[in-house]
This record gives structure tokens, sequence and C-alpha cells, in this order.
């Protein structure tokens, strides 16, 4: 903590601190940089949430675009306080978000299309409620690595499927932010001490949250490309300001 400044909030009771100073520039806030960090994330969310209203894509991307703005105020509420109960409003939305990407992933080839989307929300609920009462620790990254896992082979399958360049290009923009945010992840954690003794520490954990932002938003686009083309809806890539590329697409008139 830094030295004359008070914690609003109380003790830390989370299970995870980053290489931050706590409540180093206010009372209120118990990683800055940390914390906001996580804007990045709401607004390509909204910006994501706005084109998928617009042109009509399915519920299923509004309610994916819902869920990254909402796993953002989590991690923002968690790195805030250092509270036990924050840190589960950061931990459970992102097991929800996955189970939402699985759902998306590979729901256009499930014959029995009750079961999957039931069974996905009877097992986040569970673990909602598991979640609430245990703290996991490792367990918890174990966990939620291993559904991203389950991720890989769908998404390489729509690369592989996917003749359109700049959709490609997306999708290797999604590999890169992952890359390179894990990268930030892993010397926050790993070289926390080295890097204290800098004379300017690069917030790595921040990092993460701004490359995991982009890496979000690259995921979803990506997707609302190749679920457009199983419609048969003619996407195209363009970029917002020259810079951030949406889908846009022209629906059939029967449609």
């Amino acid at each position: 903590m830094a030295d004359g400044i008070s914690s609003f909030w109380g003790p830390v009771t989370s299970t995870i601190e980053c290489c931050e100073i706590n409540y180093a520039y206010s009372s209120y806030i118990a990683e800055f940089y940390n914390t906001i960090s996580n804007v990045p994330g709401i607004l390509l969310a909204l910006i994501g949430l706005v084109n998928a209203l617009r042109q009509r894509f399915e519920k299923r991307f509004s309610i994916l675009h819902i869920s990254n703005m909402i796993l953002a105020i989590g991690s923002m509420l968690y790195h805030a306080t250092l509270q036990h109960v924050q840190q589960q409003s950061d931990e459970t939305p992102m097991v929800w978000e996955i189970l939402l990407y699985m759902y998306i992933l590979y729901s256009p080839d499930w014959h029995y299309r009750s079961t999957m989307p039931t069974f996905l929300f009877l097992y986040g609920a569970a673990f909602a409620v598991v979640h609430a009462f245990l703290r996991f620790g490792i367990g918890f990254k174990v966990h939620y690595v291993i559904l991203c896992l389950l991720c890989i082979p769908r998404m390489y399958k729509y690369y592989i499927h996917t003749e359109d360049i700049a959709a490609k290009r997306i999708a290797k923009w999604y590999v890169a932010t992952i890359l390179v945010g894990s990268v930030c992840w892993i010397c926050d954690r790993v070289l926390c001490k080295t890097i204290s003794q800098w004379p300017v520490n690069p917030q790595g954990h921040a990092l993460w949250h701004v490359f995991m932002s982009f890496n979000s938003y690259c995921a979803n686009t990506f997707l609302m490309f190749c679920r457009a083309q199983q419609r048969g809806w003619n996407p195209k890539v363009k970029y917002f300001l020259g810079v951030l590329p949406y889908v846009k697409i022209e629906k059939p008139k029967t449609q």
C-alpha cells in the first residue's frame, strides 16, 4: 500500500494480488491501472453490440457482447476493491462467457438443439453456486484453461474453412493478442519482484486487460463473420475509422 493513503475497502480478502502498489493514487481504488485498463473492453463490447443490434444479428451475439461488458465491469470492481466477493464477480462471468463461446462455436452442428443450451446453463449455474462458497485458487485457473482449450479445435475449423482474407486477418489478430497478453500476464505474476525494482512498472496485468479486450472483440467479429456465411448473409469486413474491423451483412429479402 502506498504511504499516507488509507484503504476505503478494508483489508484485502481476495486470493490474488497483481504486481501493482495498492491504493497508490486513491483510497477508493486498490489497483489503479488494473482497474482503468478494463475501459477498452467495455467500449469495444459496446461497439460490437451496436453493430449486432443495428444489423439484426442473432441474439446470441448481442448476449455475447453484453457478457464481455459484464466481465469487464466485474474485473473493474475486483481490482478496485481486492475483496473476495468482487473477485467472484470477475471469475464467475469468465466461466459464463467461455460457455457462451462454446455454444456459439458448436451449436450450428448440434443435432439436439435444446440439450446444449440446457446443459451449459445448468453447468454455469452450478459453478456459480459452488464458487460462491468455495475458493478454488489454482483449480479455477486449470478449469478455465480446460474450457478455453475445448474451443480451440472449433475455432481452427472455422479458420481453415474461411477463404476471406480480411476475416482470416481478424483471426490472426485474435491469436496474436492472446499470445502477447499471456506473456504480459505471466511476467506480471512470475517476475513481480524483479519488475518492482525497475524505475517504471510496465503494468503487465493491465496490459493483459487491454490485449484481451481486443482479443474478445476479434473473436466476436470473426464468429459473426462465420455465422453470417453459414446463414448466407454475404458478410464483408469493413473498418470503423479505417482501423477497427466489423462485419457488414446483406440479408436476403426473405429474411
